[in-house]
């Protein structure tokens, strides 16, 4: 069990470690539900589950000043449970955002106290000594690294079997509602991303604008350094 959960809290680590080669996107539960199942020898449940809850956090995304749940530990901890336990999709969908809503309140507690780190950049930058600064970075990525993964193997540790308690005091019907939730789930994501990118300017520009561009036309207007989009003439190049 402890080599297991060493492995859980290894992914959810590489899931924080992500970002300091450029956000790979492997962080995402598609990529994260089959090495969980890999770690717990039942890859077709893992990708299965990574599968359901990508789809389920696919706008799970930061914009702006707005912070989503976190999908790591949310996506590794409800596949790794649901695995453990025998259980699939429908368990998974269950506990996958609970779990990384309060993943998300735990961790901006902990960014409330990292920024005392910031202090040593400061100083390295009224010193002129970009070391403190390249220290600082990797401090703090080491230590979003190491929180991660001791969430994720304390959770899967000691808590799977009150997972279990709280899944058998579930009602059945509400499981069996999730599982059909689960099945819908494709059509949700997708409709919530058309929703955002969909828009009358753009499907213009998608169905008259391509072709022209695949004929040569778009090259010739985008040296010339204006280009229409939809109707809309924007500056392209202004080197020319």
């Amino acid at each position: 069990m402890i080599v297991q959960a060493i492995l859980v809290g290894l992914i959810a680590a590489w899931g924080s470690l992500d970002y300091a080669f450029g956000t790979l996107y492997t962080f995402r539960p598609i990529v994260l539900g089959p090495l969980v199942g890999l770690a717990l020898g039942d890859v077709k449940t893992g990708v299965e589950i990574g599968a359901s809850l990508e789809l389920l956090f696919m706008v799970a995304i930061s914009v702006g000043a707005y912070i989503p749940p976190d999908v790591n530990i949310g996506g590794v901890l409800a596949t790794a449970f649901a695995i453990s336990m025998g259980k699939g999709v429908d368990a998974a969908v269950a506990l996958a955002m609970p779990i990384a809503v309060i993943s998300l309140g735990i961790g901006n507690l902990v960014s409330a106290i990292t920024p005392v780190c910031l202090k040593i950049a400061d100083d390295g930058a009224a010193q002129g000594n970009d070391s403190k600064i390249m220290f600082t970075q990797w401090l703090m990525g080491a230590f979003a690294t190491s929180y991660k993964f001791l969430l994720a193997f304390g959770a899967f540790y000691i808590g799977a079997d009150k997972v279990q308690d709280l899944l058998d005091f579930i009602p059945q019907f509400i499981l069996d509602g999730m599982g059909v939730a689960a099945g819908i789930l494709p059509a949700m994501g997708f409709a919530m991303l058309m929703r955002m990118i969909f828009l009358p300017w753009l499907c213009t520009g998608i169905l008259c604008e391509y072709p022209s561009a695949g004929c040569g036309n778009y090259s010739s207007n985008y040296c010339r350094g204006k280009i229409w989009i939809s109707g809309r003439k924007t500056t392209a190049c202004r080197k020319c």
